[in-house]
């Protein structure tokens, strides 16, 4: 017999206490697990439950605020739009189609292109940077007030190169030699990107219109679309010629017949130029001979001439400005008459207008390519600086020698041969034209091209390099030319850009 307080437990009072703690062990163990599943789906699934596309939390958060503003010369050229639907705000754009080539769209159906794209979570205030502590972000996933792109664009250049094209299909590209900064960036026909922007009917309509446009207004063909750059590639042909020493010097009797056999074939190549049998370098390069390129091209051989071809940007597959640009390319498995057709950039030479804007960039700076850029700065939306455009090693293309032999030769083609409609007065201008042949059989029109660089008297080096292209040229077959119809334009664009660069302005 047990006595109260003897330390026996009673059995019945032991089997509650037993079943309280396993109760209390139980709730821990599922507080726990709630713990650990929660930090499952919010830390490690967060990814796929916040992109999948049921969950419009995100869409709804995304433009439940006003999206940060890319800009032009100290002025925005986007904007947001309050509207009374589930997604708040929309996007506008200032001079959309004149823009459009550079900042892309927004659209909350079609999503982004462009600058909307690359910077999008700068734009939409989801970027870490944008927080006073972004090592927080990963775990608080906050979204900030939207920042702004500052672009390197000159508003004044834009205007002149979409204007000069006058929304005949075609591009240009225009960039500061020294820095590599893209001062213009057009491409026409052109489209408004505010016309995909919202969730209305419309916004569907002008989609299924813009893509079966067979103009192609929505193609950027300044960074998209390569082209055959004819004779403006004889600036690369030239470059690695006189870098292999190929030439003695720009006067030397180049012995080149004409019209010229292309080797190993019965196919004689000929020129719209006279005086081209035996013509100089200087000579050839002001009147575009075709026949002295195509030889120089083969005596110079296709390993030097690729590997000049790459130096200035060809077969980079990697060039972002930080958007993707099409690779332009130069075929390095030819024979003796591709390569002679290749030289005049003919055959597979194809280049996009940025990178025709390089090849005359780095003339005009001295034989060097700086890598182009079109984001000058990014800031939160007080102004604060997020980021800056960080300098780029710039890549040698040819020697300072042969630069000065080159910026010599195309001056002397604006000054007194095929590109005197580029000149400025009081400026000197460098240039090469060109006129490229496509199509089967060369059935198309001709590509119009004009490659130039400008420098004014009371600067030390040039200030705008700049590369057009039209594709659909007015005029007669045989009348047109690089020279009468894209020279023009970059003469407006290159004074433009000038005239921003005056002592005392600034852009």
């Amino acid at each position: 017999m047990s006595l109260p307080g003897s330390g026996s437990l009673d059995p019945a009072r032991a089997g509650g206490t037993r079943a309280i703690r396993r109760a209390a062990a139980l709730c821990v163990l599922l507080l726990v697990a709630l713990l650990v599943n929660a930090t499952r789906v919010q830390i490690f699934e967060s990814a796929r439950y916040g992109g999948n596309p049921a969950n419009q939390r995100q869409s709804i958060a995304r433009y439940g605020a006003p999206r940060g503003d890319i800009v032009v010369g100290g002025r925005a050229v986007t904007g947001s739009r309050r509207t009374d639907g589930m997604f708040r705000y929309e996007r506008t754009y200032a001079d959309g189609p004149l823009y459009a080539p550079v900042t892309g769209f927004a659209s909350q159906v079609y999503g982004t292109t462009l600058l909307e794209n690359t910077q999008d979570a700068l734009l939409t205030g989801s970027d870490p940077s944008l927080s006073a502590l972004p090592f927080l972000h990963g775990v608080t996933r906050a979204r900030m007030p939207g920042g702004d792109v500052v672009t390197t664009l000159d508003d004044a250049a834009q205007r002149a190169a979409f204007q000069g094209l006058g929304g005949r299909r075609g591009a240009v590209a225009a960039i500061e030699p020294a820095t590599g900064r893209i001062l213009a960036l057009v491409s026409t026909p052109s489209y408004d990107p505010g016309l995909l922007s919202g969730s209305a009917d419309s916004v569907a309509r002008s989609w299924k219109r813009l893509n079966a446009d067979t103009a192609q207004p929505m193609l950027n063909r300044a960074i998209r679309q390569t082209y055959p750059p004819g004779s403006t590639f004889k600036v690369v042909t030239a470059a690695a010629a006189l870098d292999a020493g190929v030439v003695p010097h720009l006067d030397a009797p180049t012995d080149s017949p004409d019209p010229y056999p292309l080797p190993g074939t019965k196919t004689v190549l000929t020129n719209e130029a006279n005086g081209c049998a035996n013509a100089s370098m200087r000579y050839a390069f002001m009147w575009s001979c075709n026949t002295v390129f195509a030889r120089l091209g083969v005596q110079t051989g296709l390993r030097a001439m690729a590997d000049a071809a790459r130096r200035f940007g060809f077969n980079d597959a990697g060039l972002r400005i930080p958007v993707a640009v099409a690779p332009s390319t130069f075929d390095r498995k030819l024979d003796a008459a591709q390569l002679a057709m290749s030289s005049i950039g003919q055959f597979d030479t194809r280049a996009t207008p940025l990178q025709m804007a390089m090849v005359s960039a780095a003339v005009a700076s001295g034989g060097t390519v700086s890598p182009p850029y079109l984001v000058e700065r990014t800031t939160t939306g007080s102004g604060q600086t997020v980021s800056s455009a960080a300098p780029r090693a710039p890549r040698r293309a040819m020697s300072p020698t042969t630069a000065a032999q080159l910026r010599e030769m195309m001056a002397d083609t604006v000054n007194a041969g095929t590109g005197r409609n580029a000149a400025i007065p009081g400026v000197l201008v460098g240039g090469k034209t060109g006129t490229a042949q496509h199509g089967v059989d060369n059935s198309g029109r001709p590509y119009a091209w004009f490659i130039s660089w400008a420098q004014a008297d009371y600067t030390l080096e040039p200030a705008v390099a700049v590369a057009v292209v039209v594709e659909d040229p007015a005029g007669r077959r045989g009348e047109i030319s690089g020279g009468g119809i894209a020279a023009p334009i970059a003469r407006d664009v290159m004074a433009a850009v000038l005239a921003t660069e005056q002592p005392g302005q600034s852009r």
